[in-house]
């Protein structure tokens, strides 16, 4: 089975961050490539814990991850919009 997450980059400095909000697990890269990369597999970490923990469908529940679709897990919410916005202050 796969899950279907969000994924956040942004640059800090020299640093590429990503972030998955659904799970709340960030990582960052030299490159954008190499920080999806490590996001990735601390994803994948996270996962190969819980699982041996017995609480990975806690942890996916308490995420919103309720609806399988093609063997794929979906979040019960979606991002459809993603961009910077400037607001007068």
């Amino acid at each position: 089975m796969k899950i279907k997450v969000t994924e956040e980059i942004w640059k800090e400095g020299n640093m590429y961050v990503s972030f998955c909000p659904e799970l709340d697990i960030a990582s960052c890269g030299k490159s954008i490539e190499e920080s999806k990369k490590n996001l990735k597999e601390v994803i994948s970490i996270n996962f190969e814990e819980c699982r041996k923990m017995g609480t990975l469908n806690q942890l996916l529940q308490d995420a919103g991850f309720t609806e399988e679709v093609n063997d794929v897990l979906l979040s019960r919410k979606e991002l459809v919009s993603f961009s910077p916005l400037e607001v007068g202050i």
